[in-house]
């Protein structure tokens, strides 16, 4: 069988992010690990931005898919 991969949560990786950043900007960490974790913020940055992509591409397509070029502006029902 063959294993599904796990689906990237955007959410939880950009909290994970904003932890790693949060702890780096104390000064506290040795040099050490300070790159480890410099290291893994680069990746989940990397991630982020690929799920972003992969979003936006979504969106094009299915505005395409629609017979519509461009967006229209959102109009709320006040009911």
């Amino acid at each position: 069988m063959t294993k599904k991969p796990k689906a990237f949560d955007f959410e939880k990786s950009l909290d994970e992010l904003e932890k790693l950043v949060a702890l780096m900007e104390e000064g506290d960490l040795t040099l050490e690990d300070s790159l480890k974790h410099f290291e893994s913020g680069i990746a989940l940055t990397r991630s982020c931005q690929q799920a972003l992509v992969e979003a936006e591409q979504k969106v094009r397509i299915l505005i395409s898919n629609h017979g519509k070029d461009e967006l229209e502006p959102f109009v709320a029902d006040d009911k």
